[in-house]
């Protein structure tokens, strides 16, 4: 007997903080879905340089960070973002992770959720989500939550609001409907 190998889901917290909300976050969504994906969680937003269009002429000139989390992309089936808002903006490390991705369109058709997880939130998504539109992350428009005041839905990693228990279930189900559609990802050497 045959079984499928899971899709592979790529995790990107838009905040450098080790210990952040939206790190527990993507924790908790990871064992509410274990069974339907394998989780990479990637740790290398604080590594990657600041984006200079110069160094990114061709798509393997780029920094070493840089074409390493372009790897991780291309070796994905889908990509979960979940980022605080900065001063009613996108995380300028996240933005910068994001403008290296342009040239090498690594995100272009790759399902991608968006869950913006903050005090407020909503400008910061807003910018977010226009970036992810114009990369072309698929199915953008249906794979996105926004949690306002996530610290008092979130307790010691655990989702404790039922209300945005119901949002993640539902956007994850969309979520897994997406990356179904799409062949398993195979790199070849």
């Amino acid at each position: 007997m045959s079984t499928i190998p899971k899709k592979k889901v790529l995790a990107i917290s838009g905040s450098t903080r080790s210990n952040s909300t939206n790190h527990h976050l993507l924790q908790a969504i990871a064992a509410l879905t274990a069974n339907d994906f394998d989780w990479a969680f990637w740790k290398g937003l604080s590594d990657i340089p600041p984006f200079n269009p110069d160094e990114d002429k061709e798509t393997d000139t780029a920094p070493s960070p840089v074409l390493a989390f372009r790897q991780l992309l291309r070796e994905s089936d889908g990509v979960i973002i979940c980022t605080p808002e900065y001063a009613h903006g996108v995380p300028g490390a996240l933005k910068n992770a994001i403008d290296w991705t342009v040239s090498s369109a690594d995100f272009s058709h790759k399902p991608t959720a968006l869950i913006t997880a903050a005090t407020d939130g909503k400008y910061g998504h807003a910018a977010l989500l226009e970036t992810l539109k114009v990369i072309e992350a698929k199915n953008i428009e249906q794979l996105q939550l926004l949690i306002p005041f996530v610290r008092t839905k979130i307790n010691a990693g655990r989702i404790t609001d039922e209300a945005t228990m119901k949002a993640i279930r539902q956007l994850m189900d969309e979520f897994k409907k997406t990356v179904l559609q799409l062949p398993t990802v195979t790199i070849r050497s």
